[in-house]
């Protein structure tokens, strides 16, 4: 006689069912997961202390999967472009996982690690202090933001051309996706990064 299932699970399984309900429905909860993985959903508590502890293993393992290489001593320039590149890309297979995340706080520490490299480089850029934490905030906009745009339709924009002239010009000159969504991604990262630099020169002059 076969095995139950209920003695093969893990919290790998658990973790690999709720982000396959997320990407098919944008959620998840115990009574779906034990479902789909065939067993009690008591026997998920036994591994798993709540729907938060889940949520932080999602974020875990999204970074877990693609790490980010080494930024220590790089430039400040481009460590923040390898760093934000590799943020984004942990959540481009996976956008609709974003809305989950953002109302939580982040304890993951594969995460932090991420954050700890970020902030270093910003300091290195020459911000004042008051200002890492906010431009670590703008990070968080700008990676998810771009994350979630995987998400949108191909045409983004539907203006009538007599109305809205200009941005029909801007509409007809614009790639498609997923062109458009690269372009959109490279174009704002290096205006963030423009954007650092400026504020540090003119705190300096």
């Amino acid at each position: 006689m076969p095995r139950p299932r209920s003695t093969l699970l893990s919290v790998e399984l658990i973790v690999e069912a709720a982000l396959k309900l997320v990407d098919e429905t944008g959620d998840f909860s115990f009574p779906r997961i034990a479902r789909e993985l065939g067993v009690s959903q008591s026997s998920l508590y036994n591994r798993i202390s709540s729907r938060e502890h889940i949520v932080e293993l999602l974020r875990a393992h999204l970074f877990t999967s693609n790490p980010t290489p080494s930024t220590t001593d790089a430039p400040w320039d481009e460590a923040l472009r390898m760093l934000i590149r590799g943020y984004r890309d942990c959540f481009a297979p996976h956008p609709r996982l974003v809305p989950l995340l953002v109302t939580q706080t982040v304890r993951a520490a594969e995460v932090i690690a991420m954050y700890e490299d970020l902030t270093l480089a910003l300091e290195r850029s020459g911000l004042d202090a008051a200002d890492v934490a906010p431009a670590l905030s703008l990070v968080d906009y700008f990676a998810l933001g771009a994350a979630l745009d995987f998400t949108a339709p191909e045409e983004v924009w539907g203006p009538e051309p007599e109305k809205y002239p200009a941005l029909t010009r801007a509409v007809r000159s614009s790639p498609s996706a997923p062109e458009r969504v690269e372009r959109a991604f490279e174009f704002g990262l290096e205006a963030l990064i423009a954007g650092i630099a400026t504020r540090v020169k003119h705190k300096v002059n």
